[in-house]
Formats: structure tokens, C-alpha cells, sequence
């Protein structure tokens, strides 16, 4: 190769090199471009000024099936942005769908198949329907879109759940069925049809609804929503859409609002957040776990309180880690892996509100978390805008490798990874951070794995000893 040939690809590299150290902020020194941190780097931001709105509410995530290209959906005060994340380091603002009536500060999304779902609060949206392939091409972003279709069985509503795997579709806090889920068959994305609701156990300010495949063999495949209902949770079996059965109502003491809780993914635990007791009672952020084994027969398992004041919102659960939105202490990560044991470590942070992390709910924190992508990217919404965020290796070397009757090296690690124990290690599991079991195995006291053919990011190893998290790279 010629010296100037050489030369300019040594430039070209360094500049390229330039751009992404530009774009991406490490956590280093528990501080992230003004940020408090720890174990998770800046990847990029957009402030809400940058999405021409005044503040950003709660926010989901698309993975395009053709390409594997990843989409952050943003929900905002008149609106909702759609923002490019496949280069992460560089995350592009595609457009916006405008609200469908008026101006709000809670804007709820979900997805099923390619298609968002949005409602809102304000009065007389009903719940819009946009197709999302129409953001492999957008010519001159930012865009103004206009939604595929709309749905008006209902007016106003505080969220809306998706069960992914029944194709339904649940408005909760709206103005029917006394604030209780209205369902909506969405087979047919662009054609919803009311399927009725259920109008008993209060008022429903958020859900989750699954298909259950839990220990409770007497529910085995059926649909069960599980409603935080302001002052109790509600379990019911929503598998007949005629004929919608409560199954039993839990409640909890102190109580100041029941707020959002999320299964762990052998829907064993459900852990609830309650958004006012830090503020009427004086806790740091209290996270309240319930046995549910038996379905029928729910039973506090014990109470967690975290090292700050902030109020709780919305939390999430992937593999063995819960993704906490705190408000003013900003995202917050547990390691859950011994729930079972009433066993729950802080293991990392990113504060997007850095003058304190005090009680109370306010535009300035933390609003939602979105930690589902497969590649690790996170999605963080509030009034500080959109952040994206991901662990960084820190993280992955301190806190994932509390097993010392298993070592696991290197981690980081690129193609091959060593699993080391003077007990026999047996089955060996491998999941994604959707808790997709991606590689099985077998091994005696040192076994290799090759995980080349393994996207980068974070994984779950799950052995008879243990778990224990690593970082491909």
C-alpha cells in the first residue's frame, strides 16, 4: 500500500474515532456530560426543545423486523416523536405525530406488530393508530405525520397495555367502564373493534397483562391482567372477553397510591411501586413484592427501600435486573436474582435531574424507562428530554460477578467466554436482555463457550451455581 494511501486511512480512522468519542459520554467519576452515574455511559440526548415540546412523558420502543434497525417512540406534551437509535451515538429525530386533539402531559405508547398505539388524557383523543415502517424512509426529517387510523370507543385515557401474544389491546383510566381496561381486538391493526371491558375493582391507573405461564398451574394459558388500581391490585382473568373473572384483590399497608408494578419473567414476584408513599409517609423509594405462586392466594413478600427519597414511577423487569424511572434520582437498576431470598441490590444509576434527588413527583425527573432492546440501548423520557443510555463494562466487571463459586472470563469478552467452578457447573443457559434463551450447553468444572455469533450486549448466564451477567463486545 502507498504511504498516502497509509496516511489517509490512518486520518479517516481518527476521525471517525473522533466523531463517535464526541457523540458518546462515558460515566467516569460517577458524572456523565453533568449527569450522575454509575455503570452507565451517555450514549446521546435530545432535549425537548430539540423535539418542539415542552416536556416528555412516557416512551416504548420498535425493532424493525427487516433490518434489525431500533426506534426510541417518545411520548410529548403535543405529541409523539419517533428518533432513529441504530447509530446510537448519533440518534436521529425523524418527526412527530401530533396529538389528535389537544395538548397533555400524560401521552401513553405501545406497540404491536409494526404498528404504535397511542393515547392520551386529552379530552376526546381516543387511541391513534400509526404504522411504523413508514420509518425506513423518511426523506426530510423532522417530518409532521398523520396518524393510519384512530380509534374512538373512548375519549381520554391515562395508558394503554398491550398483550402481544392474545393481540388485544387495553385503555385504562379511561372514561368507560369506570375507569377500568376497555379492550380492543387489534388483530387487524388498522381496523380496532371494541371487545367489551371490565368495570369492577376501582378505577385502573396502569396494568400489565401476560398470558400466563407461571407456577399457578390453574391458570396455565390464560390471560390474566394484573391492574394497579390507586389503592388495591386487581388480578383478573380476562381470557373470556364476555366474561371477565376477578380472581382476588390484594392491598398493602401503608398505602399512599398504587401506581404501576411489573412481573418478574417467571412470573413469580410482582413488583409494585406506589407513587405517594415517599411523599405521605416519609420512606426513601419503597418497592413492595408480592408472592404471586399461588394466583388465587397473593402474599406480601417483603418490602425494599432504596438509598434516596425520590418518588417511584414506572419499573421494569429484564432477566434478573429491574429498571426503576425515580423521578428525580433518574433511572435506578436493581439486581433481583435473589428475590426468591427477599434479596434486592442497587447494582447502578443514571440521574437525569442532578440538583437532588428529593421527594415528589416534578416535570424535571425521570418519567419512564424502556429497557427492552436487544442491543442494550436504554430509553429514558422525562423533563430532561430523551436520553439513551447503556452499561458500560464497569458495571459488568463490579457488580454482575457475585458468584465466587463460579468464575466467568473475560468480561468483556468477544468470541469465546470460560466458565470455571471446583463444583460441577451442569446446565448452562444463556439469555438476552429480552430473556430469550440465544444458547444451551452442558459443562463439568471449566467449560468454554463461543459466543461470537452473539449480538453485543448484555447476557444473562444462568447455571445450577448461579447467575452471573456479562458484556459481549
Amino acid at each position: 500500500m502507498h504511504k498516502s494511501a497509509s496516511t489517509f486511512l490512518i486520518n479517516l480512522f481518527c476521525l471517525i474515532c473522533f466523531i463517535f468519542a464526541k457523540a458518546q459520554t462515558p460515566c467516569e467519576n460517577n458524572e456523565a456530560a453533568g449527569f450522575p452515574c454509575s455503570g452507565f455511559d451517555l450514549q446521546d440526548r435530545l432535549t425537548n426543545s430539540d423535539l418542539d415540546a415542552s416536556f416528555a412523558n412516557d416512551s416504548w420502543g420498535w425493532t424493525d423486523p427487516l433490518d434489525g434497525k431500533e426506534y426510541a417512540l417518545v411520548g410529548l406534551n403535543n405529541g409523539t416523536a419517533f428518533i432513529d437509535i441504530s447509530n446510537p451515538n448519533e440518534v436521529l429525530y425523524l418527526g412527530k405525530l401530533p396529538t389528535h386533539t389537544s395538548n397533555s402531559a400524560w401521552r401513553d405508547v405501545k406497540v404491536y406488530q409494526n404498528y404504535a398505539f397511542i393515547v392520551s388524557e386529552a379530552n376526546g383523543h381516543g387511541m391513534q393508530i400509526f404504522d411504523l415502517t413508514r420509518l425506513r424512509n423518511v426523506p426530510s426529517p423532522p417530518e409532521i405525520f398523520a396518524e393510519d387510523a384512530h380509534y374512538d370507543g373512548f375519549g381520554s385515557a391515562h395508558n394503554i397495555v398491550i398483550n402481544p401474544e392474545s393481540g388485544y389491546a387495553y385503555g385504562v383510566g379511561t372514561t368507560t367502564f369506570g375507569g377500568g381496561p376497555h379492550f380492543v381486538d387489534i388483530h387487524d391493526p388498522l381496523n380496532p373493534i371494541a371487545a367489551g371491558g371490565y368495570s369492577e375493582n376501582n378505577y385502573s391507573h396502569d396494568a400489565q397483562v401476560i398470558t400466563y405461564n407461571g407456577p399457578d398451574e390453574d391458570y396455565a394459558g390464560r390471560e390474566i391482567l394484573i391492574g394497579s388500581n390507586e389503592t388495591l391490585i386487581a388480578l383478573v382473568d380476562i381470557t373470556d372477553k364476555d366474561n371477565p373473572q376477578e380472581i382476588t384483590t390484594i392491598t398493602y399497608s401503608p398505602l399512599g397510591y398504587t401506581h404501576q408494578g411489573w412481573f418478574t419473567e417467571d412470573q413469580r414476584f410482582f413488583l409494585l411501586g406506589d407513587e405517594t408513599d415517599e411523599i405521605i409517609f416519609g420512606f426513601n423509594t419503597r418497592t413492595i413484592i408480592f408472592d404471586f405462586e399461588d394466583l388465587d392466594n397473593p402474599e406480601l413478600h417483603f418490602e425494599y427501600e432504596a438509598t434516596n427519597p425520590s418518588s417511584d414511577h414506572n419499573g421494569y423487569v429484564v432477566g434478573d435486573l429491574y429498571y426503576l424511572a425515580s423521578y428525580r434520582a433518574g433511572v435506578r437498576v436493581f439486581d433481583i436474582s435473589n428475590i426468591a431470598n427477599a434479596s434486592i441490590t442497587e447494582i447502578g444509576y443514571f440521574d437525569t435531574f442532578p440538583p437532588n434527588d428529593n421527594v415528589g413527583a416534578t416535570n424535571q425527573g425521570l418519567w419512564n424507562v424502556f429497557p427492552f432492546f436487544e442491543s442494550g440501548n436504554i430509553v429514558l423520557s422525562g423533563g430532561s428530554g430523551f436520553n439513551l443510555v447503556k452499561a458500560n463494562q464497569t458495571l459488568s466487571a463490579s457488580s454482575f460477578s457475585a458468584n465466587s463459586d463460579m468464575s466467568i472470563f473475560p468480561n468483556p469478552a468477544l468470541n469465546q467466554i470460560t466458565l470455571k467452578s471446583i463444583q460441577q457447573i451442569g446446565k448452562i443457559s444463556v439469555y438476552n436482555a429480552l430473556g430469550q434463551e440465544v444458547l444451551t450447553s452442558f459443562g463439568e468444572f471449566e467449560t468454554r463457550l463461543n459466543i461470537a455469533h452473539l449480538q453485543s450486549g448484555l447476557y444473562l448466564i444462568k447455571t445450577n451455581l448461579g447467575t452471573q451477567r456479562i458484556i459481549k463486545i
